[in-house]
């Protein structure tokens, strides 16, 4: 009797670990340009905020900036998905008034300026499907440079006279994009 009750044991030890090896969640490994967001204000106690960006952060691994967002061509401002620019309050792209809401943010790097584009496409893979009829505001902004590198795309906004800066940088490349009230 004893040695059948070891042998059920046994058996449902074995069913229970194998059945946990079946059901047990495959999670991939971290993406190579992991997603990120920031918003204005950036802090987190305070709710209320002005913009949001999220956006994906590739990193240069010795590639150049002009070969992975080559000039004159439109370019999903990072990697994967092209970002989504929420605005929770109307604001200003040069003299465009852009409506609260949520869209996608494009840019045409250039040797000297950079061209801010943001679309009412929403949910775009990279910018395969950019589409130019469904530009809501454009502004050419200058390009700068600095003197420190940044290896992973980023983006960050701090406030202004009359609203918010979007500043990108990659490399030793800056653009600031200002939006207003």
């Amino acid at each position: 009797m004893k040695t059948n009750s070891t042998f059920k044991t046994i058996a449902l030890t074995f069913l229970m670990l194998f059945s946990l090896s079946i059901t047990a969640q495959k999670f991939k490994d971290l993406d190579k340009s992991p997603m990120d967001a920031a918003a204005f204000p950036s802090s987190y106690k305070i709710a209320e905020k002005a913009i949001k960006i999220i956006y994906s952060r590739p990193q240069l691994k010795g590639r150049t900036l002009s070969k992975l967002a080559p000039n004159g061509k439109v370019w999903r401002t990072g990697a994967n998905e092209a970002p989504e620019l929420t605005l929770y309050k109307d604001m200003m792209l040069g003299s465009t008034k852009i409506p609260a809401g949520t869209y996608t943010f494009y840019m045409i790097p250039g040797e000297k300026e950079w061209t801010a584009i943001i679309s009412k496409d929403i949910n775009a893979w990279g910018s395969y499907f950019y589409d130019e009829a469904n530009d809501i505001a454009r502004l050419t902004v200058p390009v700068t440079k600095d003197e420190s590198s940044l290896e992973a795309f980023s983006i960050a906004f701090n406030a202004s006279k009359k609203g918010v800066t979007m500043h990108l940088g990659w490399g030793t490349t800056r653009v600031a994009v200002p939006f207003s009230n």
